[in-house]
């Protein structure tokens, strides 16, 4: 998305061409917000998918369909690139639909054919194991623009979005943010549509946390249905839960409003809640007495929350915050405790006065 006369007022200009990176479920849908349905007036814009193998990648393009969302199918107007070259060629803006813990070997690979004008957006919600980067920066490090150059503009998409919900056109929203003046908002004019509403933030830090740490808090979620502990047990959940995301994020420097907005709370609570949630998914299996190896084999899905917890623990230690949610989901996961025994854990700890910071 170039710098020039906007169309929005924002200082961008709307793309020509989108690269879409990855073609799991958040792919397949930005592909099909970017696409106007019938009936729309929007301009006209190629939108490219690139898959890391060409397993995916062609099965796609004949079939316009995927495994990854039943019942969708891919728009017309969306074209599957069948090479890296063939993708990123004269893209000028790439949206970013990798897993958190791909991202950087993904980029590394593509780095070269990266058209140096080109923005990108990120739709991955997660923390990178061994450097502790939001995906944005992960995108960022790989990078490394010319500092002499204007600055790229790298901007994230964030909230309560369930994608088999967003395929069907129900009604959802969004937060666009962006370090970068105006970007945000440019994000903000392309992804808004009849049925999603973006609404835009200046804290970049804040959304992507929030996007990553809620993936933990909705697999203990998950471990409480498994064990049928009942509404009272989950509610307190999110409300202690988002109480030590928020002291994470403090701790950070984001800005506290983020983590109660739609981009903390609201997709906190879609994925603790929703069916259809991957974490939860794995939490609930957990609670019911599978282990993490056998459902990870069975599932088509990577489920951000198992690695992200891992990063959320060591945030934790390196900004000395108290999670005691994240350390039990932890405890679980890695080091063979039983859900029941982290939830006595919880409860016995000591008694003390409710703080929401």
């Amino acid at each position: 998305m170039n710098q020039s006369q906007a169309h929005d007022g924002s200082g961008f200009q709307r793309p020509r061409k989108v690269c879409i990176l990855g073609v799991g479920q958040m792919g397949l849908v930005a592909a099909a917000l970017l696409c106007p349905a019938n009936g729309e007036s929007r301009p006209p814009l190629e939108v490219v998918l690139w898959s890391h193998s060409e397993d995916e990648s062609g099965p796609l393009k004949q079939t316009r369909t995927s495994p990854r969302l039943p019942g969708f199918t891919l728009p017309e107007a969306a074209r599957v690139a069948m090479s890296d070259a063939e993708a990123l060629q004269g893209a000028d803006l790439i949206v970013c639909a990798i897993p958190v813990q791909f991202i950087r070997s993904v980029w590394m690979r593509l780095k070269a054919l990266v058209p140096a004008g080109a923005s990108v957006v990120s739709v991955s919600k997660g923390i990178e194991n061994e450097t502790l980067l939001r995906p944005t920066q992960i995108v960022a490090d790989v990078m490394q623009d010319d500092p002499d150059a204007a600055p790229r503009p790298i901007g994230v998409l964030s909230g309560p979005t369930i994608a088999a919900e967003l395929a069907r056109g129900l009604p959802a929203t969004m937060v666009a943010s962006s370090e970068l003046s105006g970007f945000a908002h440019a994000l903000q004019a392309l992804f808004s549509t009849s049925f999603l509403r973006v609404y835009t933030n200046e804290d970049t830090l804040g959304v992507e946390l929030a996007g990553a740490t809620k993936n933990v808090i909705a697999i203990a979620a998950g471990i409480l249905d498994g064990l049928q502990a009942g509404a009272n047990a989950k509610s307190a959940l999110l409300a202690r839960g988002l109480a030590e995301i928020t002291r994470l994020g403090l701790a950070m420097g984001a800005n506290s409003q983020t983590f109660f907005g739609i981009a903390g709370v609201g997709d906190l609570a879609t994925t603790c809640f929703s069916p259809e949630g991957r974490n939860r998914s794995l939490g609930e299996a957990l609670g019911r007495g599978q282990s993490l190896h056998e459902y990870l084999l069975s599932s088509r899905f990577v489920v951000e929350g198992v690695a992200t917890t891992k990063s959320v623990v060591d945030l934790a230690s390196r900004y000395r915050v108290e999670m005691p949610i994240t350390q039990a989901v932890h405890a679980v996961l890695f080091e063979r405790l039983d859900p029941i025994d982290a939830i006595a854990m919880l409860m016995s700890r000591d008694l003390k006065v409710e703080k929401l910071k």
